[in-house]
């Protein structure tokens, strides 16, 4: 990191008063399994059409060090199976990790899969204040009646849980608004973190913000220029940006991002929306979902 990118965000945080940044969206996983995300991503643009370069390819140390930097005061440890078999030994680093970052939100995952419910309420049991679902990566329908007592414990706790469910960069079997609409039916309370603002189906999932209290959508690469160019967010819904603004939290993918954790804030700020909607969406909404 040049240190002109950490004065280009201190610079931020000082023209929106902000006490320090608060990103639900960032991920540390153990090493293997990281290398293997960025391995995915080193050959997406075969496979996606957008050259995915990995602008934080840094050991952990280093990456823990360039978010405090920026003026990060809680992040997450964003994790995630592709297949049965993972979560429960992933959810055991996280907690490792979680005792040594105190600054890190202490971050879970599932999978529909025998045993999800006794694993989730030990991770719940053990401190865990958010839940990661892959719905593009792990290829399940959260709708699955192995996840049904899970979804139940969760609202019931009141913590939240990140959903990968847009069908962007390339659409699952089950992604897009409809399974999520669904489950919200029978789940309600759900405190359902919609990432990347569920793009592109972006309309939809701001109408399911709108109709159900607890869910959120986060900022996740939505609105940089690198998704501009082939995910673009309707400029007739900049509206309703404003409406929600309550609803509305920092993501941004770090480290796995092709372009400067800086950008992010500035297409944040160049929506022109005004600083009391910046101070709430890069700090303060985030700041009250983990009960900071």
């Amino acid at each position: 990191m040049s240190a002109a990118e950490a004065e280009a965000v201190r610079r931020f945080r000082e023209r929106c008063g902000l006490p320090g940044l608060v990103d639900v969206h960032t991920h540390f996983m153990p090493e293997r399994v990281l290398r293997k995300v960025w391995a995915y991503f080193d050959a997406a643009g075969p496979l996606t059409g957008m050259e995915w370069p990995i602008t934080y390819r840094q050991e952990e140390d280093e990456r823990l060090a360039l978010l405090r930097e920026f003026g990060v005061r809680a992040f997450t440890a964003m994790l995630y199976p592709h297949k049965a078999g993972m979560a429960a030994w992933l959810n055991d680093w996280a907690a490792g990790f979680a005792a040594r970052t105190p600054d890190v939100v202490h971050t879970a995952t599932l999978f529909p899969e025998d045993g999800v419910a006794d694993y989730v309420r030990e991770a719940v049991e053990s401190g865990a204040r958010v839940f990661k679902a892959h719905l593009q990566v792990g290829a399940y329908d959260p709708n699955n009646e192995l996840l049904d007592p899970v979804w139940g414990l969760l609202a019931e706790a009141g913590i939240p849980v990140v959903t990968h469910c847009g069908s962007g960069p390339v659409p699952g079997k089950h992604t897009g608004p409809e399974p999520v609409g669904r489950l919200l039916a029978r789940h309600p309370r759900l405190r359902l973190v919609v990432a990347h603002m569920g793009m592109p189906e972006y309309t939809d999932f701001l109408d399911l913000a709108e109709r159900y209290a607890g869910v959120r959508l986060d900022t996740t690469m939505a609105f940089t220029d690198f998704t501009e160019r082939v995910m673009p967010f309707p400029e007739r819904e900049r509206g309703r940006l404003a409406d929600l603004g309550d609803r509305i939290v920092l993501g941004s993918d770090f480290p796995n991002i092709p372009y400067p954790y800086v950008h992010q804030l500035e297409a944040l700020e160049r929506l022109g929306l005004g600083g009391d909607w910046l101070r709430a969406v890069c700090h303060d909404n985030g700041a009250r979902l983990f009960g900071l």
